[in-house]
């Protein structure tokens, strides 16, 4: 074989190979635009999934949904959907171009007629397709014409629309002014479907015949149509581009994800369709190609397309998504700019290594002290749990088997590093924050601001007794941390707020009837009534106000705070303390005898009962004097009998008359000055209870002989200390009430134990 030969087989090897590499490179080309084995164009359009047109030989579909199956006339090379040519489908902005007839009426002789014309029901039925209102318009040409754009949506039909009146006068009609005479246009409202154009003229339109018996009315694309004047003796176009926006799916992009049926494939972003229907895929950035494609988006080599902001194409170097600047090798410096690289000075490096060398020895250093700290830190862990007595809880066996022992770092992270935005209340013993626990448990957690060293065993006890209470109105101790300097008490959460909002809110006052506060009330009574008696060991709460009482989502009670709260022994009935407690609240006994009692429980409570009965705070220096204090006013009011005038507003009516004097009655009980005299909480819960269930039954309304039998029923009640509505001679002792009226001065000049 010659060397003629050998050429001429050479050159056909490498035109094979180019021509394959060609073939490749289309293939490539046309995956990326339509599905394998699916029609990619027809005639100069380009048909991208997730159109398509019908079905492969393999009976596999070349669309996505049926609204975007096509068809391609052969012999016209014309696409159409329907009955609509397609001229240009963008599969990045999510649009495609479509000729859209022309709405024409010409003069016949009938005045006052109309020419409809809709746009193809498939498209603008269909809620993935909707008229692009940014770019579109919708005009009217002609004289004496008017035109509308109609839709139907929803079952609601809205149109718009221009009109133009010439009156004969063509003097003001110019070329490319579509400003309102011989020619106007208007803006498209977003979301329209169903849609239709309409075009009419006047009556009296006569007078513009000479010159203009026809007139039009149609959407078109922006900048696709230029008004002249010979257009009103004659349009020279049957149908015009409109620009219509497209979205797949019929869900968002969250919803099609968490159903996984999102189309959206590799290296693409979804967004949800302004229409409201659906969504549309996007290459991200530096990535191109068809978002909707098996294949997804491929990355752009800038550095070869050009694309880049390097010195040179050799100072490009294309990464996945974007491109990054280099200098040549043996240079240093920025690869962007111009004389940006320059020759490596090896300076830097060895100030570089050397300052590698100092970090290192630092990092080394600070990790040394930090596991240092951590050490430190778990021997301070320990020292406080023994120190809050957890050792003690640890012996208590079965007794402590009700108690949960928190960690501090699970509690430091429910309460977000105790945010203070989760703060949602502060006390004189503390701060609470409400918190979520690991399992989700919404909780409330206690932080005390101080703890008696000499008192751990019994804090340790109270701690054990109160998380074994399992009462419907009394909140839940679920259980303490002891890793903290002040030991942490975690508590059920109460979700509806205090019983002093509800009272003095005016927006939540106004849905607390009285039917409520009745029960609210029984039900504090019945929780303070078990603490002590019926816990294992009687606890004095030592702190009822009403602003401990929280509701929950059902509005029930729930008896809170036990910060103040110590154990009665068996063996006495009285416990001597520091001065603590709410100002208004507080037992005018305690400032004599420095002691709380069980009955100082009573009286504080019969505080919260004239404040749900009167609307008004325990104490408020606003107020006249003889009304600053809530229990000496109220007093008064029952000895003066006012106490009717006296209630908040809008709980008092004909039904509840009687019940309101009973439960006023009860708290002057519960006000008395000296506690052998006040009743104890059992014998309150019971009288309270007693009214509740004499309420429901209709022969309690009855009159005031049936009032006065219930007064014989209830346990505590005598008839020499009734409070009859309209005696009030009769039914007072009024020695009685001025002594306490005199005695309640004391408690003005009490400084605030809280």
């Amino acid at each position: 074989m010659g060397v003629k030969g050998m050429l001429f087989i050479i050159v056909a090897l490498v035109l094979v190979e180019v021509e394959v590499e060609v073939v490749a490179i289309d293939d490539i080309d046309s995956t990326q635009i339509a599905l394998d084995g699916c029609r990619r164009k027809c005639g100069d359009v380009q048909i991208p999934y997730p159109f398509g047109v019908g079905k492969t030989v393999n009976g596999t579909t070349c669309f996505l949904e049926k609204s975007f199956n096509l068809t391609c006339n052969s012999s016209s090379s014309s696409l159409t959907s329907g009955n609509v040519h397609v001229i240009n489908i963008n599969i990045s902005q999510g649009q495609a171009d479509m000729l859209i007839f022309v709405s024409k009426y010409c003069y016949d002789n009938i005045y006052g007629n109309t020419s409809v014309i809709s746009l193809p029901h498939r498209l603008t039925s269909s809620p993935s397709f909707t008229i692009s209102s940014k770019d579109n318009k919708f005009i009217s040409v002609g004289c004496d014409t008017y035109g509308y754009l109609n839709s139907f949506y929803n079952n609601s039909n809205y149109s718009t629309g221009c009109l133009t009146r010439c009156y004969g006068n063509t003097m003001e009609i110019k070329d490319g002014d579509c400003s309102g005479i011989g020619c106007c246009e208007v803006d498209i409202p977003p979301r329209m479907r169903n849609v239709s154009t309409q075009v009419g003229t006047f009556q009296n339109f006569q007078s513009s015949l000479a010159f203009n018996n026809c007139s039009y009315s149609f959407v078109v694309k922006n900048d696709n149509y230029t008004f002249s004047k010979a257009h009103l003796e004659n349009l020279p176009y049957e149908m015009l581009p409109v620009v219509f926006n497209w979205s797949v799916g019929n869900k968002t992009c969250k919803e099609s994800f968490n159903r996984g049926t999102n189309t959206c494939k590799g290296n693409s972003i979804c967004l949800d369709a302004k229409s409201g229907h659906g969504y549309r895929c996007q290459c991200k950035q530096g990535f191109e190609g068809n978002p909707y494609h098996p294949h997804g988006c491929i990355d752009i080599d800038e550095c070869n397309t050009r694309q880049h902001s390097c010195v040179s194409d050799h100072n490009c170097h294309n990464t996945n998504g974007s491109y990054i600047c280099l200098c040549p090798k043996g240079q240093s410096g920025n690869g962007i700019k111009e004389d940006g690289c320059h020759k490596k000075n090896f300076l830097p490096h060895i100030f570089i290594g050397t300052s590698a060398g100092f970090i290192a020895i630092l990092v080394g250093t600070c990790l040394l002290y930090l596991t240092y700290q951590k050490r430190k830190l778990i021997k301070l862990k320990e020292k406080f749990f023994e120190q809050n007595g957890g050792l003690i809880l640890l012996q208590q066996g079965e007794e402590s088997s009700h108690t949960k022992i928190f960690t501090a770092d699970k509690l430091k992270k429910a309460t977000n590093n105790y945010d203070e935005n989760l703060i949602i209340g502060r006390g004189g013993y503390g701060t609470i924050f409400k918190g979520v626990l690991e399992n989700k448990t919404i909780v409330a957690i206690k932080k005390s601001k101080i703890v008696d060293p000499d008192q751990v065993v019994q804090f340790i006890n109270e701690v054990i007794v109160l998380s074994q209470i399992n009462h419907r109105n009394v909140v839940k101790l679920l259980g303490c941390c002891l890793e903290t300097e002040v030991p942490l008490l975690v508590y059920e959460f109460v979700s509806n707020g205090t019983l002093f909002d509800f009272i003095h809110n005016e927006n939540k006052r106004n849905y607390f009837n009285w039917e409520n506060r009745l029960r609210i009330a029984t039900e504090t009574a019945g929780a303070l009534s078990y603490l002590h008696s019926a816990a294992s060991i009687p606890i004095v709460h030592r702190d009822v106000k009403s602003a401990n009482i929280l509701l929950d989502e059902d509005y029930t009670a729930k008896v809170s705070d036990f910060g103040a709260s110590r154990f009665v022994p068996l063996d006495q009935t009285a416990l001597a303390t520091m001065v603590q407690g709410t100002f208004g609240y507080l037992d005018p006994e305690y400032m004599q005898t420095s002691q709380l009692t069980e009955k100082s429980d009573v009286y504080s409570f019969g505080v919260v009962l004239a404040e749900l009965l009167t609307g008004k705070k325990p104490f408020s220096f606003e107020k006249s004097e003889e009304k600053t204090n809530l229990a000496k006013y109220f007093l008064s009011c029952v000895k003066e009998d006012c106490l009717l005038e006296a209630l908040q507003v809008g709980i008092l009516n004909e039904g509840n008359k009687q019940e309101i004097v009973e439960v006023a009655i009860i708290a002057t009980k519960c006000l008395r000055l000296t506690g052998e005299e006040r009743p104890s909480m059992k014998e309150v819960a019971m009288e309270l209870e007693g009214i509740r269930l004499m309420s429901k039954h209709q022969w309690v309304n009855n009159g005031d002989k049936n009032f006065e039998e219930i007064q014989h029923l209830l346990p505590i009640s005598s008839s020499s200390e009734r409070y009859e509505h309209g005696d009030s001679s009769s039914g007072h002792q009024t020695t009685q009430y001025d002594s306490i009226m005199k005695d309640q001065e004391v408690l003005i000049a009490l400084p605030s134990g809280r």
